[in-house]
């Protein structure tokens, strides 16, 4: 597992501004990307828990804690429930395939403890009509968790928890770098260590927010329920976007 190193406040409040920045622009650029090479650009910026082997109880345990989150979700099709409880929407504005409400104190409290009626941010797709229908949820850990810790709350032969890694944020000037098939800077940049960051003039952040893992309750399909894999249903595909999976910029429980 990759050795953790701890964000101050103002570097997570630059990942915030940096997505503001990051997130408009691909999607007028890089969603025209094939699906594949958007995925093998983010992977390299990946880091993803451990597949375990599948042990007795595993299935019925991640079942359940599908059936509660589904259960945690149905009040919440509404999306204005949703702002009313406290929810708030990351980055309203950005056209983006999924968007992200997320709950402060939900994600404080994953912080060291996992309650899957609780989950940090609940998943909508944009409608024609304006709104948002409901298609997941969200659940976060800190980022030096354990993958026995992440194990534990949901087993690992059945769902895969994903961090973004190896930020450089570009120097000044430099900004039309984060994007395009030769970008240099951020997630979908040719930069990956604090070495070359530092060569480069920019600003190296090892980690970015902590644990993800996303579920589906309402699909039909099994092998979708869990998915972290590119798809046309508006799923948390790693590579739509320059920073994607990301709830509210200073959710507790995601920042170290």
């Amino acid at each position: 597992m990759r050795k953790i190193s701890a964000l101050s406040t103002p570097k997570i409040a630059f990942a915030a501004l940096a997505l503001t920045v990051l997130l408009p622009a691909l999607a007028a650029q890089d969603l025209a990307a094939p699906a594949d090479e958007r995925a093998n650009v983010m992977a390299s910026h990946m880091h993803m828990s451990g597949v375990r082997p599948l042990h007795e109880g595993d299935q019925a345990k991640a079942d359940a804690i599908v059936a509660a989150a589904k259960k945690a979700m149905e009040p919440y099709r509404d999306f204005h429930k949703a702002l009313a409880d406290g929810y708030e929407i990351f980055l309203p504005k950005v056209p983006q395939k999924q968007y992200h409400f997320s709950n402060r104190e939900n994600g404080r409290s994953a912080r060291n403890s996992f309650d899957p009626g609780k989950p940090t941010s609940l998943l909508y797709r944009k409608t024609s009509d304006g709104g948002y229908e409901l298609v997941g949820a969200m659940y976060t850990a800190r980022v030096d968790a354990s993958e026995d810790e992440l194990n534990e709350r949901i087993p690992l032969s059945i769902a895969h928890w994903h961090q973004h890694v190896d930020f450089c944020k570009a120097p000044a000037g430099h900004k039309a770098e984060y994007f395009g098939p030769h970008a240099k800077y951020g997630l979908l940049g040719s930069i990956h260590t604090k070495e070359e960051c530092d060569q480069a003039g920019g600003e190296f952040l090892p980690h970015v927010f902590g644990w993800m893992v996303h579920v589906y309750p309402y699909e039909s399909d099994p092998s979708m329920v869990w998915s972290t894999m590119d798809d046309d249903h508006g799923h948390d595909n790693m590579g739509h976007s320059a920073m994607p999976s990301m709830g509210h910029p200073d959710m507790p429980g995601m920042e170290h």
